[in-house]
């Protein structure tokens, strides 16, 4: 696994430690973290701070240029909100580190030309298992169920 797929579990473990939903990410420009965050709708009562979301917004106003140009890293498939926010900027590529648990919008995010590379991690898989054996409340509100 890969630095920047283990910084993205980093921020899960952050998110879960701080009792939200242990889901990470980061955004990736030119092989250095430009943006870092976790999923922390429970944390500051958010309605859209997913942790693709949350490294979005910490990485700051870019350039369309600097997306077009970055790969995002995510400890899990990326819902369709996150996926819109991919299109919307860009970005080209998207490194998942897993989908056993839920399943994104892959399917239109292929479609729309991005590269998925889904690493089926072990170690994402045991984090969201976890959590939503014991948060099973939490975690459907987080998906809209």
């Amino acid at each position: 696994m890969d630095e920047f797929m283990k910084a993205a579990i980093a921020e899960a473990r952050q998110g879960l430690e701080e009792g939200g939903v242990p889901i990470g990410s980061v955004l990736v420009h030119q092989g250095r973290i430009i943006g870092r965050g976790h999923n922390q709708r429970q944390q500051r009562g958010s309605v859209v701070l997913h942790g693709e979301m949350d490294a979005l917004e910490n990485a700051g106003r870019q350039p369309a240029s600097v997306y077009r140009d970055s790969v995002l890293y995510t400890t899990l498939s990326p819902c369709p909100m996150c996926s819109g926010a991919i299109l919307l900027y860009g970005i080209p590529r998207v490194v998942i580190g897993e989908n056993r648990t839920f399943m994104g919008a892959e399917d239109n995010l292929r479609q729309h030309g991005i590269t998925l590379e889904v690493l089926d991690s072990i170690e994402c898989r045991e984090l969201m298992n976890t959590f939503i054996a014991r948060h099973p409340d939490v975690w459907n509100e987080d998906i809209g169920e």
